[in-house]
């Protein structure tokens, strides 16, 4: 199941993905044997991720998302350093009782992959700007690197 694309600036809040979309998308990438270990994860994520993201991009993002989602991610605190993405994933596994590194990465990755339709390019990459290095794989985009400039003599 595909989610919403993204919103337009003036969209109201009758306008946002649903809930249930979000949830069965997650579901589905995750592989999540239901609805409520999926809403688990979007909670938990979307709170890790919540405290990582700052200024208009908080706000637009809390704009594109379900109105719960939008909510977890609004009552976050902002985070006093910047996460590497390993240790995002691990802030994540912290949260979720059995979870290994391996399973919390998937479980990221899992939520992170389905926002950039609802999200759209340019508010993604906006996101991408402000997070470490790393982070894009976790959004289901290749990490593109600067290229070298050759030298010249």
């Amino acid at each position: 199941m595909s989610v919403q694309s993204a919103p337009r600036q003036n969209d109201t809040a009758q306008d946002r993905p649903r809930w249930t979309d979000l949830v069965e998308a997650v579901r589905e990438a995750g592989q999540y044997p239901t609805t409520a270990e999926a809403e688990r994860v979007i909670r938990i994520v979307m709170s890790a991720l919540g405290g990582h993201v700052i200024g208009d991009e908080r706000v637009d993002l809390a704009r594109a998302l379900p109105e719960q989602a939008a909510r977890v991610v609004a009552s976050q605190i902002p985070a006093t350093r910047p996460l590497t993405a390993a240790e995002f994933v691990d802030t994540v596994a912290a949260r979720i009782e059995g979870a290994t590194p391996a399973t919390a990465r998937w479980d990221v990755s899992s939520v992170l992959s389905v926002l950039p339709p609802l999200l759209g390019d340019d508010l993604v990459d906006r996101i991408l700007t402000q997070l470490p290095p790393g982070y894009a794989l976790l959004f289901g985009r290749p990490q593109l690197m600067p290229t070298a400039r050759p030298r010249t003599a």
